[in-house]
């Protein structure tokens, strides 16, 4: 089952909130006239996230190739020759804004160039380019846009993004990245070394249950858009909201110990995901 709404950069078969898996690719959920345009969304998406993060490829290649995406970008909106048919099509027939696009590739850019954040400010600008865009533009798809609408999505896209970090942090230590911002360290007087040890201490707890908490009160304010959104669609995002909730709730029960217990959604997860859901 693949969770379909606003933003999802998750694949809740795998865990949790992690890249485009949950994107509606192809989902019989969607009317079916939105899969093509959604497909082609899925493809640029995970297309620019792998030439950012994966491979072996040096960090000068890495943006050349993304800056190659943002010419395919500009020849589409002046109408010239380009290498994205289904992307362009999709543009045109539903008006889709080209600048979230570019936001996407900025994103991915600043992942191949910032390794540390500053603060939680640094951090959610972030979270604006990398994860707002897909909400926006499934709204743009489902003809949803009002002011209140794209705010409650963009809470709900940042939140799955926080969760997605906190459940990743040992991963993206590995990458040399830590998404942690430095102004929450201080606060919690923890350093990279507790890291890079895997040492889960008072303070380490405390610091992950302030991150969590953040990310479910951005959740919860965000849900009202699933109500919004009436029938299959409205359901999917209901899921997803009680999916990222749930991953949050799963670190809360480990004292935040992602490094030897890193979230995993199963069967019990989804019956507890569903009843919520209904609940909403």
């Amino acid at each position: 089952m693949q969770p379909s709404p606003p933003c999802t950069r998750a694949s809740f078969d795998r865990m949790g909130v992690d890249h485009y898996e949950n994107f509606p690719v192809a989902s019989l959920l969607l009317p079916a006239a939105l899969r093509p345009p959604v497909q082609a969304i899925y493809r640029f998406a995970r297309t620019a996230d792998d030439l950012a993060d994966e491979g072996q490829a040096a960090p000068a290649q890495r943006l050349a190739a993304l800056a190659a995406l943002r010419i395919q970008l500009d020849r589409i909106e002046r109408g010239e020759p380009h290498d994205w048919p289904d992307l362009a099509a999709a543009i045109r027939a539903h008006g889709l804004p080209l600048s979230l696009l570019r936001d996407l590739l900025s994103a991915f850019e600043q992942d191949v160039t910032v390794q540390r954040y500053a603060d939680y400010p640094a951090l959610l600008d972030y979270c604006r380019r990398s994860a707002n865009p897909i909400g926006r533009l499934l709204l743009a798809l489902y003809r949803r846009e009002a002011p209140a609408l794209l705010a409650q999505s963009d809470a709900i896209c940042s939140a799955l993004q926080l969760v997605n970090f906190w459940q990743d942090i040992a991963i993206d230590w590995a990458k040399g990245r830590v998404y942690l911002p430095h102004s929450e360290l201080a606060v919690h007087g923890v350093h990279e070394q507790e890291i890079a040890a895997q040492r889960v201490t008072p303070a380490w707890t405390r610091l992950m249950a302030a991150q969590t908490a953040r990310a479910r009160a951005m959740l919860e304010s965000g849900a009202p858009l699933a109500r919004a959104l009436s029938g299959r669609v409205g359901w999917e995002l209901r899921l997803v909201v009680q999916g990222g909730l749930r991953i949050a709730e799963r670190i809360d029960a480990v004292a935040g110990d992602v490094f030897r217990h890193r979230p995993a959604l199963g069967k019990t997860d989804w019956a507890v995901m569903t009843a919520r859901a209904l609940r909403m």
